[in-house]
């Protein structure tokens, strides 16, 4: 991953946990920031991940690597969610 593309999965990380929290169903009991944390790093683990399977690179919007990125922000925020929820409480 080159640096300007660390800095810009950081960006579009904020965006993706937001994201990642309206795909998982019901209310989850965490902060904001909490939420845009996760959304950094499953941009992060996203991006090699979609540099694994070799579409990190294509012509136009790269949606594969979005979708990926946003399913990783989704299966984060659904366990930080139950984990963050009990322990509040």
């Amino acid at each position: 991953m080159e640096v300007t593309g660390f800095f810009a999965a950081i960006v579009i990380g904020l965006v993706i946990g937001a994201l990642g929290r309206l795909v998982v169903p019901g209310k989850q009991s965490m902060p904001i920031w909490l939420t845009l944390l996760i959304g950094v790093v499953a941009a992060i683990i996203g991006t090699f991940i979609a540099a694994g399977l070799g579409v990190d690179d294509t012509k136009g919007i790269d949606w594969i690597e979005i979708a990926i990125q946003v399913g990783v922000a989704a299966l984060g925020v659904a366990l930080v969610a139950g984990t963050y929820g009990r322990r509040k409480h």
